[in-house]
């Protein structure tokens, strides 16, 4: 029997701020760069299991309309990074898919992420003919950890 996934309304929280003001395309991404566990195996086969304690480090790609309020928003944000990095709050944030099954049924997808920072800045460009990521800001963002659960 076939399986169908309806996905739709997805909600993204940064610092507190439900962002709205979305690009084109993949709008967001989560990954998660470093393996959740790591093994050597050495003489005889025997294998060395260890936990890598980095696994649950996140990196979230967000992409807002240029100039808008969450572009500002975040602006913002990275300024009293650069500022003072310090005393700079560090990003909480959370992102919920939610998936419809066709019939009637919602189960939410959701990452809960902490210990945010922006690293890197946000790119320009100026372009003649019709290239609309020149309206796109980026921002790139590392989390200390997140965690999905299906509710």
């Amino acid at each position: 029997m076939a399986t169908n996934t309806i996905t739709g309304e997805d909600t993204l929280v940064i610092y507190d701020r439900v962002l709205t003001d979305m690009a084109d395309g993949d709008v967001s991404t989560i990954t998660f760069p470093n393996d959740l566990v790591t093994m050597k195996t050495g003489k005889n086969g025997n294998t060395i299991f260890f936990k890598n304690a980095n696994g649950i480090n996140a990196e979230a790609v967000i992409r807002v309309n240029k100039g808008s309020s969450d572009d500002r928003f975040l602006q913002g944000k990275l300024d009293a990074q650069q500022r003072d990095f310090a005393s700079s709050s560090l990003a909480a944030g959370s992102f919920v898919k939610r998936l419809g099954d066709g019939q009637g049924s919602v189960v939410s997808e959701v990452y809960v992420m902490g210990g945010g920072v922006i690293y890197k800045g946000v790119e320009s460009k100026d372009n003649v003919e019709g290239d609309t990521t020149q309206a796109v800001s980026v921002y790139n963002m590392r989390f200390a950890q997140a965690v999905r659960s299906m509710q």
